[in-house]
This record gives structure tokens, sequence and C-alpha cells, in this order.
């Protein structure tokens, strides 16, 4: 049997090189002629593959099980409760908290982490090594840059994201780590302003990383993901699979009326390994799409022409629904206002729609966005963090509430809801 598994892993392992040769071999002609005005975006042959997972195809597969095609069940997790606040740097205590939590996700089939603080405490991996489960780091860069090409910016942000690195491999667990994602939610008119700043501006040639006809922010993006692959093999010896993650506002998927940027400047989010996409089901670029093959669902119609359009495994980072009492959007109908009772059904349409599109096969996990309110959020100032404020939909997209003494409470039956859905295929 264990002669069996390495020959599977060798087999993978130089399935993946000649994966990465014959792109780099593409990347390369791309670079001499010229020729095609077609995007593209390549790792090099010679950047090592990571470790444990790897992509193959259109799948993440885990080569600690074999080579065994991964299906991540994720819940975004930011543990910061009543009077914490990331908004001056901190990170979340480090107390008995996570000794609660993580058996409490991993009860409800959850298998994957998305983890958004950018230095976990100790008390965290402590907590994460009596489960199974395994985790993504997300590293959230400033998306409202005046300009993302700007010198200053992506020297800051990379100084951030070594920070990041350094305290996986130095408090974190590289092992049970999956990814990372460099940037998250670029803001529309960051964006069409970096653009506009850079015209000329469309490709870039990396260390690890080659992209060919890109606008001028996929190119920002290019030289961060570039330097964080960089300086983690060479400071480590090893590296990680790595993406940006993108929302549906600014692309990919082209052809909708409520798009927030020029077509000029769509966001691809394909430089790295995999895509990684927060999809809600009333964003824009979701609501406008036309109905599923299966469903007959908006939300899975846009997953079904995201995954015509690519190649790569897709990831959806986000998807989730606030419980406010109050919608403060009346132009951004679904922010917020959501009564409890209701939200099972829309989680339990969300999941048939990933599982029975078309192009189901392309998408490798489902990250419901998150696992408690947030009440720092939106961080308008000092004290905020200190009240759960009604008005405010970004403070309750959590599937537990803070209670008495910070306790978890189920909110109705959205947490059974979750539970049921990871048990099934």
């Amino acid at each position: 049997m264990r002669l069996r598994v390495s020959l599977v892993l060798i087999v993978l392992m130089f399935y993946a090189a000649a994966v990465q040769l014959g792109a780099g071999a593409e990347a390369r002609a791309g670079e001499a002629a010229s020729v095609s005005l077609e995007k593209t975006a390549h790792i090099t042959v010679e950047t090592p593959v990571p470790d444990r997972f790897i992509v193959w195809g259109h799948e993440v597969v885990d080569l600690s099980k074999g080579g065994k095609p991964v299906f991540f069940r994720g819940m975004g997790y930011s543990p910061y409760l009543p009077g914490e606040t990331p908004i001056y740097g901190a990170s979340p205590g480090d107390d008995g908290r996570y000794a609660l939590h993580l058996p409490l996700i991993d009860s409800l089939g959850v298998n994957y982490l998305h983890v958004f603080p950018l230095k976990m405490p100790a008390g965290f991996f402590k907590a994460l090594d009596k489960t199974g489960l395994v985790y993504g780091q997300d590293i959230w860069l400033w998306a409202y840059a005046e300009d993302f090409l700007d010198e200053t910016f992506q020297k800051t942000s990379l100084a951030n994201i070594r920070e990041v690195i350094d305290h996986t491999y130095a408090v974190g667990r590289p092992d049970r780590l999956v990814l990372f994602s460099i940037g998250d939610e670029l803001q529309a008119a960051s964006v069409t302003r970096t653009d506009a700043r850079h015209p000329h501006v469309r490709n870039f040639s990396g260390r690890h990383v080659k992209v060919t006809n890109r606008t001028p922010t996929e190119v920002a993006l290019a030289r961060l993901i570039d330097g964080a692959m960089e300086y983690e093999i060479k400071r480590y010896g090893r590296r990680h699979l790595y993406c940006h993650t993108s929302w549906t506002h600014i692309g990919p998927v082209a052809d909708r009326p409520d798009l927030e940027v020029a077509k000029a400047s769509l966001i691809m989010p394909d430089i790295g390994d995999l895509i990684c996409m927060n999809i809600y089901t009333y964003a824009n670029g979701v609501r406008t799409s036309g109905p599923g093959s299966v469903t007959g669902t908006t939300y899975q119609g846009y997953l079904e022409e995201l995954a015509e359009s690519v190649k790569k495994p897709i990831l959806i980072t986000q998807v989730g629904l606030s419980t406010s009492p109050i919608a403060p959007k009346d132009w951004v109908p679904g922010f917020g206002g959501h009564r409890v009772e209701d939200v099972p059904k829309t989680f339990r349409s969300v999941w048939q729609d990933v599982r029975t599109a078309k192009g189901h096969e392309k998408f490798t996990g489902l990250v419901f966005f998150e696992l408690q309110d947030e009440w720092w959020k939106s961080g308008e100032d000092p004290t905020d963090s200190t009240r759960h404020e009604p008005q405010d939909p970004e403070e309750w997209f959590g599937i537990y509430e803070v209670g008495e003494g910070n306790a978890l409470i189920p909110k109705g039956k959205i947490p059974d809801t979750v539970r049921a859905l990871f048990a099934e295929p």
C-alpha cells in the first residue's frame, strides 16, 4: 500500500512539473511573439510546486492523501470579540476562545478555515492541532489605494506580506496551510485610477509569475504575488498555493450592466495557482446574470459563466447573508436586513447551485462567511467595537451571534443547515 501511494505521489509531482513546463514554454512564446491579445498568466517551470496541496488540472489535490481531489467545506474565521478591533493592527486575543470555537467549527463538518487576521495568536494554532482542519491565510492589503502600481504602495505591501509569511513559519502551521491570498476585494475607483495612470503597463515577467496583455492593476497584483513567492521560497525553501481574492463587482464576468469598472479594467483573478472569488447572491454581476441550467437561479447562472471562462480551480472564498435588523442601502438590495429564519433556504440554494452547476468540477470549495458576528466593523470610530449596530450589515454576517460572556449563540437553524450541507457528498 505504501508503494502504491508513493507511486501515485511521484506521478502527480511529475504531472505538476509538466504542467508548469508547458505553461512556462507558452509564456516564453507569448513574450517573444506578442501576436495574441489573449490575457495570460503563468507560473514558471523553475518555481517549485507546493509540498501538500497542488493544482492538478482544474482540481486541487492533497498529496498527503495520495493525491485525492479536495472540496473545501469552508468557514470564514475572524475571531475578534466585542471590544477588539484590527483597525490599529492588533491581533485577536490569545485566550480560551479557540479551545471553544474550533471544536464547534469541526462539528459543523468544516474542513477548511479561511482566516482573516494577519497574525493569528499561538493559542489558535494549538487548538488547530487538535482538529483535522486546514486553513488559508487571507492577506488584506489597502484596497482603496491611490495607485496600486505606486512604488511606495508596492514596497509597503510586500513588506506586510513578508511579515505574514514569517509569522506563518514562526507561529503558524505551514503543513496545514493551503494558500496565501494576496489582497482582497480591490475597490473599483482605485482600479480605474491605477489603470488610467499606467496605460502602457501590460506585461510583467518576474522570477515566478509571468503575465501578458493584462491591465495595469493586474500587473500590480502579479508583482506582489511574484514577490511573495520569491520571499517564501528563498527564505523557507518551499511555497504554498497563491491567489488573489476578487469580487464580482469588478469582473471577471464581463457582460453585466451593473459592473463598477469599464470593460477594459475588468479583473481576472487567475494570477497565481487558483481563482479565488467572493460571490454573494445579491452582488453586482450576480443578480443581473441569466438563469442557471439546473436550478434556474442567477447565482448558478453566474457560476456557470465563470466556470466556462477559466481553466484553473475556483474557490468561492465568501458567500453569506447579513442578519442586521436594518438594511441601510436601498440601492443595494440584499445587503443586510435578512431574517434569521430565511437564511437557511438561501444557504441550501447556494449549495445546490454550486454542486449541480455546469462546470461544477472546476469548483474546489465553498466558504460561508462567517462564524460569528464582528462588532468592530466598519470601524467608524475607536469605540465601534463596543456596540452591535443594527444599521451596519458588516457586523451581522455570523452564523452565530456573540452573547453574554462572549458565548457563541446559534442564529436559529443556520448552523444546523451548514452542518447538514457539509455532510452531503
